[in-house]
């Protein structure tokens, strides 16, 4: 069955690690004839959650008009969620982190029906060789997907990659491909 996936990536670096596994499971989801979109979270202009709890009081998802509310559509429209990351002082980053804090904007503004339910996945990769390290990007994504009633269908953590192209000296672009197989 085709799904829509939307894959939201959170790091700068175009050809980092984590973008090219974001490519590699998003060229596999395609050839499994998935409809998938990817949204670079770096190329957006994004501001904070304000937590004022005026969602959708505008007509738009957030108040504060930035680009979250071009792509909030995007995200509740999905049949899944596949969160794309480098760890950035051992949580994700900043740009990544604002578009999730926003997603709170489904649950104030009465979109809970189209948010909850969805399927999840994380692929996320860090410098440091102890896999340790993943836990601040894994747990937060565990308990989001949780709290959201989302079933997380795969993660594919990769720990030693800091260079660009560090990636290709571990199995992280076979396995974010072999991820779309669970969808």
């Amino acid at each position: 069955m085709q799904k829509k996936i939307l894959v939201l990536t959170g790091s700068a670096r175009k050809e980092g690690n984590s973008n090219r596994m974001a490519r590699a499971f998003v060229a596999a989801a395609e050839a499994k004839g998935h409809a998938v979109k990817l949204i670079d979270t770096s190329k957006l202009k994004l501001n904070f959650c304000h937590a004022c709890e005026t969602c959708y009081k505008t007509g738009k998802p957030c108040s504060f008009d930035d680009d979250f509310n071009t792509i909030a559509e995007d995200i509740l429209a999905a049949d899944a969620l596949v969160f794309t990351s480098p760890v950035y002082w051992y949580s994700v980053p900043s740009q990544l982190k604002a578009v999730i804090d926003k997603m709170f904007s489904f649950v104030v503004g009465g979109k809970s029906e189209q948010f909850f339910g969805k399927e999840s996945a994380l692929i996320c990769c860090c410098e440091e060789d102890d896999p340790a390290i993943l836990d601040g990007v894994r747990i937060p994504f565990e308990r989001t997907s949780a709290l959201n009633q989302w079933t997380v269908v795969g993660e594919v953590l990769v720990p030693g990659v800091l260079a660009v192209g560090d990636i290709d000296k571990t199995d992280g672009l076979q396995r974010a491909a072999a991820l779309a197989d669970k969808f």
